[in-house]
C-alpha cells in the first residue's frame, strides 16, 4: 500500500474511525475525521484507503496480520469482592457538605444532612446504582436514626456497612431495581 503521507486518506484498524491525513511526525499519523475531528495514531494502526473506497474487515484483518500488531489487552478480570463493591458512596459529614457551619442549629445540619442523603439516594434510584453507601459517623447515633426512618420510605434494604472499611459509621443501601 506504500507509506502513507499528508492528503492520504486511512481508516483505524480497530474501529470505525476514517479520514484525511494531515500531518505526519515520525509514526504519529494526524488525521482529521469525517466528523472534522483532529486525531493521532501510529502508523501501525492505520490503513491507507484510495478516497472513498472502504477497506473490509477482513481487509484490515489481513494488514493487521502482516504488521503482526498485538491483540488488544482484555480488561483485567475483577475479584467478586471489588465485583460487589458498591458504586456509590455518600459521605454525610457535615463539613463535607458546606464550607461553612457559622450559624447554622444542630437541626440546621441534620436537616442539610437528610436531604443531601435523600437527594442521593432518590439519584441512586433513577441511574439505577444497585449500592449506595452513607458515611454518616458515630457520633450520638442521631442521623443513623434518621436515615432509617428515611430508607424505609424507599424500595430498598439497608444495613451496616463492611465493619472493616467503614468500623460503624456507615449504612449500605440495596436499591431494588425491578419493581
Amino acid at each position: 500500500m506504500g507509506t502513507i503521507v499528508v492528503g492520504d486518506w486511512v481508516e483505524v484498524i480497530d474501529e470505525t474511525i476514517k479520514g484525511k491525513v494531515v500531518g505526519v511526525t515520525g509514526k504519529q499519523i494526524t488525521i482529521t475525521t469525517e466528523d472534522g475531528f483532529l486525531l493521532e495514531f501510529e502508523v501501525s494502526q492505520l490503513v491507507k484507503t484510495e478516497g472513498e473506497i472502504k477497506v473490509t474487515n477482513y481487509e484490515a484483518y489481513q494488514v493487521k496480520q502482516q504488521k503482526k500488531i498485538p491483540p488488544k489487552k482484555a480488561t483485567q478480570k475483577r475479584k467478586p469482592k471489588e465485583r460487589n463493591a458498591p458504586r456509590m458512596e455518600v459521605d454525610l459529614h457535615v463539613h463535607q457538605l458546606t464550607t461553612s457551619t457559622k450559624g447554622m442549629t444542630n437541626h440546621d445540619m441534620l436537616n442539610l444532612q437528610l436531604e443531601t442523603a435523600k437527594r442521593q439516594l432518590e439519584f441512586a434510584i433513577r441511574k439505577r446504582i444497585p449500592k449506595v453507601i452513607f458515611i454518616h459517623g458515630v457520633g450520638e447515633g442521631v442521623l443513623k436514626t434518621e436515615l432509617n426512618y428515611l430508607f424505609k420510605k424507599y424500595p430498598v434494604d439497608f444495613y451496616d456497612a463492611d465493619y472493616q472499611k467503614y468500623g460503624l459509621g456507615a449504612t449500605e443501601v440495596f436499591i431494588y431495581q425491578n419493581l
